[in-house]
């Protein structure tokens, strides 16, 4: 062997070489090697059934012949242009996918190197066939392997996580997949057996084909299958094991169902969704324009598919439980979405996110007070899940005691502050609730008056009668369980028929979470809803859906359309602290009465306002008393105000006492009573039922 600066320039093997070489390269099974003469006849090859059974071959055989059984007829001129002499000496090598003689798919290396004389002349041609089938076909399922665990199991829903599994395996398994899951597994539930028939229900619960549509005699997406043959081979896949049968044409003709197995299928594989100790149902897969019928390797292939499917499934199946429970435990703990108060008409709603952070803690309020009033609440505990939901339920409880005690919007957030963080969190050391939100706003009918406090959450909107929308100029305070800063109310007038609009974040979030923005497009929403004469559902419904796809959070809307007191049904006297003006507040009553048509309750009334106007002069340092009717649609309210602070106490008085009678009277004759504090001095209220047939009481 010589070289020139150009590479090698000549070669020449050694004579005592020549045969054994050729022996031993010809003797080794790892490559088939086939010599050609110059008429493409074969005269010498390894080939054997031994260590080549997909590639048939024999001495004399005709290599034009051999490359058309592989199906590589386009290749026939090739090899015959590497006879010619003008062509290099490395004439060809691919790598190319031919055809077996059992019709299934084979991957051949092929080299073709002309064999030539000294003298120039052409001997023959070398073709070089390397089988790479089994590892082609292996590098295929690892990568539908990785493809699996890339794509199945991104979603915790389980029949998104079914249809996942059934994509993934059209095409590259089977012409058409369906995914069975139990029907309690889509629930988030363990799979069940029906105890009438025997058998776990399923459900189709994805679907694939390789043409656009799922074949309309087939079972659809949703619905529920028939009960399968009771033959052996389904048994032992209910019970785990995979069914694989190459030939669907062995089965008796009862035992296939013309719903559940398409009608061109020749070859069945299925492998049970087997997780945690339970089978959740089975990825079914058909074979129709592919020839080749299922065998062993793609059973091993979809058993490690369906493995990991399962898993997902299985994870996805346990979150649905989880939300479901926690969805179940929210709806519980808040009130209906829609209520009828004398003092307003609402609509409030709470739409879960639907990402994987499970169930947020929101909640809304609608709280009677006393004398007509409603309170509005809304808040957002940080965090998800039950733990978020539970810690909801407990702060709701708390605004509602706090609420019902009538304290101011400032006042009531103190206290739930400070409430929060005496919360303990699991080690028992700190709250787990600081960063939940809080909104409340106090609704007086009578005055037109709206006062809101917040803790750390957005302001409120407004929607006036003329159609403009504003927020309300609020200083927020921090969110619950921080504590240290005080709480702010802002005070605002209502105008007959304004809808007051509150709401949590996750309405103004949006896809690219500027609030900013997101609280401008609700402004923009609300002018353009008609909200003042439109049901309230409706159009709440619809600023829930606007941007639903868009959100990550969880929304709740609460909508107030408010309805002030017409000045006729309320009236109001301020009386100095006088005894004698005791017998001056009874007139005044007995006539307002008798305006109202309420003469059935000037006796029970009078007596109540005797009773209230006595203990403020008695009680009330001395200042004027304020003594107020108020009419509602079906009851009516008593006020009498005074400048103390003195906390009003229910006692029995003894048979010897002389006093001490008032408020059990007043508790006797009314329907409910109470106390509430201004920034100077209290009122007591008295609430009775304007029907004639509640005027029958018992002081026993």
């Amino acid at each position: 062997m010589t070289q020139d600066g150009h590479g090698v320039s000549d070669f020449e093997l050694p004579a005592e070489w020549t045969g054994p070489l050729a022996h031993a390269v010809f003797d080794q099974g790892t490559m088939l090697l086939a010599a050609v003469d110059a008429d493409l006849r074969i005269v010498a090859t390894n080939a054997s059934a031994e260590h080549f059974p997909r590639t048939p071959m024999g001495r004399g055989d005709d290599m034009r012949a051999v490359f058309t059984a592989l199906g590589l007829d386009h290749l026939v001129s090739a090899l015959e242009g590497a006879l010619s002499p003008v062509v290099p000496a490395l004439r060809w090598w691919q790598l190319l996918t031919a055809r077996a003689a059992n019709g299934k798919p084979l991957h051949l290396g092929l080299g073709i190197l002309r064999v030539e004389r000294v003298a120039g002349r052409t001997l023959g041609l070398l073709v070089t066939m390397n089988d790479t089938t089994e590892l082609v076909r292996a590098e295929s399922r690892f990568d539908v392997v990785r493809e699996a665990a890339r794509s199945i199991g991104a979603s915790l829903d389980v029949a998104e996580t079914a249809q996942q599994l059934a994509d993934l395996v059209v095409p590259r398994l089977a012409d058409l997949a369906a995914v069975h899951l139990a029907e309690t597994v889509l629930l988030g539930e363990e799979p069940g057996v029906d105890p009438t028939s025997g058998y776990t229900p399923e459900v189709r619960a994805g679907v694939a084909h390789t043409s656009e549509a799922w074949p309309a005699a087939l079972a659809q997406v949703g619905e529920r299958l028939p009960a399968p043959p009771d033959i052996p081979e389904i048994r032992a896949m209910e019970s785990g094991a995979t069914l694989l049968i190459p030939r669907l044409a062995v089965l008796p003709a009862d035992a296939v169902d013309a719903s559940v197995v398409p009608e061109s299928a020749h070859s069945l594989l299925a492998v049970p969704l087997f997780a945690r100790g339970h089978v959740l149902g089975s990825v079914q897969l058909w074979r129709t324009d592919r020839r080749e019928p299922f065998d062993e390797g793609d059973a091993r292939l979809l058993e490690e598919i369906a493995s990991r499917a399962a898993l997902s499934v299985d994870n996805a199946r346990r979150y649905t439980r989880e939300r479901s429970l926690a969805l179940a435990l929210q709806r519980s703990l808040l009130p209906e979405e829609g209520a009828d108060e004398p003092a307003a008409e609402t609509f409030a709603a709470y739409v879960p996110t639907s990402s994987s952070a499970g169930i947020g803690g929101d909640w809304y309020d609608m709280i009677p007070l006393s004398s007509l009033r409603l309170a509005f609440v809304l808040g957002d505990v940080a965090g998800h899940g039950l733990q978020a939901s539970a810690t909801m339920g407990r702060l709701r409880t708390a605004v509602q005691a706090l609420a019902d005690m009538d304290l101011p919007p400032d006042e009531l957030l103190t206290h739930v502050d400070d409430l929060v963080q005496r919360f303990p969190n699991r080690s028992g050391a700190a709250a787990d609730v600081a960063g939940a939100t809080c909104l409340y706003a106090e609704y007086d009918p009578v005055t037109s008056r709206c006062r809101i406090a917040s803790a750390g959450h957005p302001p409120p909107a407004v929607l006036g009668p003329d159609g403009r929308a504003r927020f309300v100029e609020l200083e927020a305070g921090p969110p619950l369980g921080v504590g240290g800063m005080p709480f702010e109310i802002a005070e605002i007038d209502l105008a007959p028929g304004s809808v007051l609009v509150l709401y949590s974040d996750g309405l103004i979030s949006g896809s690219d979470h500027d609030l900013a923005a997101g609280m401008r497009r609700l402004l923009d929403r609300l002018e353009h809803c008609d909200l003042g004469r439109r049901d309230l559902g409706k159009v709440g419904r619809e600023l829930l859906d606007a941007e639903a796809g868009a959100r990550d959070d969880d929304t709740t809307l609460l909508l107030a359309r408010v309805r002030p007191l017409p000045d006729r049904d309320s009236v109001l006297w301020e009386l100095p602290a006088d005894p004698e003006q005791v017998a001056r507040a009874r007139e005044l009553t007995a006539a307002q009465l008798a305006a109202w048509d309420l003469d059935h309750l000037v006796f029970t009334t009078e007596l109540v306002v005797s009773e209230l106007v006595t203990n403020a002069i008695r009680y009330g340092e001395h200042g004027p008393v304020a003594v107020r009717l108020v009419r509602g649609r079906d009851v009516l309210i008593c006020e009498v105000s005074d400048p103390s602070n003195t906390q009003p106490r229910l006692r029995r008085a003894r048979s010897t006492d002389e006093g001490g009678r008032g408020l059990f009277l007043v508790a006797q004759l009314t329907r409910r009573w109470g106390s509430r504090y201004q920034q100077s001095g209290k009122t007591i209220w008295a609430e009775q039922e304007t029907s004639p047939a509640t005027d029958v009481w018992d002081l026993d």
